[in-house]
């Protein structure tokens, strides 16, 4: 092996680095998904109720304040999922994270971009399209948190304000 792989050989980057980034990911895309799904049913349930609540002839107006209060509910649910979003962060997490796990089957097997290619071509090229994988992944993220905060001050719903 060159002097290029000595300070980590193929086996030892699938197994610290990429193993360990494959398995953030799906932890982040679990999470990402749980709270997008938590907040999405709640929303929908919540809007469901409430013209029940409305219609029901509750006494000391009751249902005024709950539907108030589940309204209010609803509409910080999805407020919060426009700025955090949690739907799209589940699937930038997702596909990164299948994205990793397709190349180090591909890269163990010898096919696809690294069918016949010697040993320490194809670690290059793994390296380099995970790496470069991640960085798109960031990227995207960092997109989508950047362009809601822009959203969110130009509606006024958010950040600072000039004045």
């Amino acid at each position: 092996m060159t002097e290029l792989f000595k300070s980590m050989s193929p086996e030892k980057y699938v197994t610290e680095r990429l193993d360990q980034y494959q398995q953030w990911y799906d932890r982040k895309s679990v999470g990402a998904k749980s709270r997008n799904m938590t907040m999405r049913a709640a929303s929908v349930v919540g809007a469901a109720i409430v013209p029940v609540i409305v219609n029901l002839k509750l006494p000391y107006d009751v249902g005024n304040y709950l539907a108030t209060v589940i309204s209010l509910a609803v509409v910080m649910l999805v407020s919060l999922e426009s700025v955090y979003h949690f739907g799209d962060q589940w699937r930038n997490y997702r596909t990164t994270e299948q994205f990793l796990m397709r190349e180090k089957t591909l890269f163990r097997t010898g096919d696809g971009p690294y069918r016949g290619l010697k040993k320490e071509a194809a670690f290059s090229l793994l390296v380099e399209r995970r790496e470069g994988q991640i960085s798109a992944e960031n990227s995207a993220t960092l997109k989508v948190l950047v362009v809601a905060a822009q959203q969110a001050e130009a509606n006024g719903t958010g950040g600072t304000r000039k004045t």
